[in-house]
């Protein structure tokens, strides 16, 4: 549908709780720039209505049964790569709010957000801004400290990495590239390589897909 010659944007709505899905589909309706094309009850609907609809942005619930959020997230970044997702949480979702952002969301809200901040939510995520709420974002990026500490540690207790070893191996975990790795951390290609045959030998792998498995086993 157009808007006096302007796209509107395309929302799905994903929540199991019907109600709470109405209320928010009848909030979008309230601007002339937004259309709701559908409401999903969990991450795997969301996916086949995401393959139907095609929407724009995706307002995705975190705890659904069948798919969780941050599964359905990774799923449809994967094979729509253009289309923005939201999370919509509550204050104690923080790791689950992590997992979805590092497999491409767009941000999150809280679900007690108004009506207006809703809209302006969607219309910012579809123009490719981060939606960050300021009162829990600091929550968020102490997880993530914790997170990659805790990582940091397994790591170099189950392969007795030094801290430059233990560094390259969580960026070729996360799928760094040789050059990349020398780009980041300054280093010339072939320190970097040399770097790379120490963390082979230490972790017992012959090839980065034996490392990813290796390293799969400890962080889980």
């Amino acid at each position: 549908m157009e808007n006096g010659g302007e796209k509107k944007i395309k929302v799905l709505i994903a929540d199991d709780q019907t109600i709470l899905a109405e209320g928010i589909k009848s909030v979008l309706e309230t601007d002339d720039g937004l259309e709701t094309v559908g409401i999903a009850c969990d991450g795997a609907d969301a996916l086949e209505k995401c393959r139907v609809w095609r929407p724009d942005v995706v307002l995705m619930d975190i705890r659904m049964p069948n798919m969780n959020g941050v599964v359905a997230t990774q799923r449809i970044k994967s094979e729509f790569p253009d289309t923005k997702v939201v999370v919509l949480t509550t204050f104690d979702d923080s790791d689950y709010i992590l997992n979805a952002i590092n497999h491409g969301a767009s941000g999150y809200l809280l679900k007690d957000i108004s009506s207006s901040a809703l809209i302006d939510a969607v219309k910012n995520a579809y123009a490719g801004d981060t939606i960050l709420p300021a009162k829990i974002a600091k929550r968020i990026a102490d997880a993530a400290k914790d997170v990659t500490a805790s990582r940091e540690l397994r790591l170099k207790r189950a392969f007795l990495l030094s801290e430059r070893e233990t560094e390259i191996a969580l960026m070729m975990y996360e799928g760094f590239t040789n050059r990349q790795i020398s780009s980041a951390l300054k280093l010339t290609e072939g320190t970097a390589r040399n770097y790379i045959s120490a963390i082979y030998i230490k972790t017992g792998s012959d090839n980065r897909t034996s490392f990813l498995r290796a390293v799969k086993e400890v962080l889980g």
